[in-house]
């Protein structure tokens, strides 16, 4: 971390994510839904690339949390291919600026302020939604953001067991040892996705798959679900049936995911959901609106990522960082 008198912070991948630990993440995801809820955040729309060169996807995030906090910029590129070489898919930076006189008050790694704010966020998402003895939880994806979902959930529920699933067998094993040891959970590698998702109330989907890797006939009664990998519209890594099972389909926002989130661009042309049928959860954070109705309701949460969620968590890291906070 660097700053000199007039200067912006300068801030590492490890420096954000040591600022900003899981319990503040998931508070300022909180503050970016209640805004959403509100209306009193301003979200311009976002920009997704798909690269004519390989599979690579540019991205660019604008938005601002509130009059308190300046704009927030975030430019990325999500390159699937990285997982094989152990590298996080998301690569970005952030800019924030003064809310008053526009000056550039920090740049930071937007990897990790991606990781951390899209984990959290589900979190948010799993406890507005969720059945409150939820204690169980299914992962498809044994990557960097699977785990920060498994350590995020922890957090708003008393999670039991977890069980994952990911293609490689080393990977998902080694990544269900790590949540063992660091979580004090019973922590499962299986053999298929099914196996990963049938009986259980919790399902987080964290892949970039293109393909669906949860089915909505092995979902059980009153299972959330929560997808982060369906991002743009040829992304669904759930099927058509999850979203005829839903009782509600939950969205971070209604324009944005009709024009990115794959399973909903693809029911909403079909036919199977109308516009009107996407619930914020802005709108399920603040009380406007309510997803689930009872215990066996079966609710689908569908993440894009929204500019708002980079804001809120940008200026939770300055302020924990000391640098110049909302005048």
């Amino acid at each position: 971390m660097s700053e000199d008198e007039s200067g912006p912070l300068f801030l590492s991948r490890a420096q954000v994510a040591e600022l900003l630990d899981t319990d503040a993440a998931i508070a300022s995801q909180r503050a970016a839904f209640a805004a959403l809820g509100d209306g009193s955040a301003e979200l311009p729309g976002k920009i997704m690339h798909r690269s004519r060169f390989d599979d690579s996807v540019v991205f660019a995030y604008l938005a601002r949390l509130s009059a308190d906090t300046g704009p927030v910029a975030k430019i990325g590129s999500v390159n699937p291919g990285n997982a094989a070489a152990g590298l996080p898919s998301i690569h970005a930076v952030i800019n924030a600026l003064d809310p008053v006189t526009g000056e550039l008050v920090a740049v930071m790694d937007g990897t990790a302020v991606t990781t951390l704010r899209t984990a959290a966020a589900s979190a948010v998402a799993f406890d507005a939604l969720a059945n409150a003895d939820s204690s169980e939880l299914g992962v498809l994806g044994s990557g960097t953001q699977a785990l920060a979902h498994v350590r995020a959930v922890a957090r708003v529920r008393k999670l039991r067991s977890v069980r994952l699933w990911s293609p490689d067998p080393g990977r998902r094993t080694r990544a269900a040892q790590l949540l063992a040891d660091e979580l004090g959970v019973a922590a499962e590698a299986v053999d298929s996705a099914q196996e990963a998702v049938a009986g259980l109330p919790m399902v987080a989907a964290c892949t970039l798959s293109t393909t669906p890797v949860v089915r909505g006939e092995w979902l059980a009664p009153g299972c959330t679900v929560v997808s982060v990998g369906s991002f743009e519209p040829t992304r669904s890594e759930v099927d058509a049936e999850v979203l005829r099972r839903a009782a509600a389909v939950v969205v971070d926002d209604p324009g944005t995911a009709a024009e990115h989130a794959g399973p909903v661009v693809e029911a909403l042309r079909e036919g199977l959901l109308a516009f009107e049928d996407l619930v914020p959860l802005g709108a399920v954070v603040t009380g406007r609106r309510a997803a689930r109705t009872g215990p066996d309701d079966i609710v689908f949460y569908n993440s894009v990522g929204l500019g708002v969620q980079d804001a809120a968590a940008a200026w939770a890291v300055i302020e924990a960082a000391g640098g110049r906070g909302p005048r």
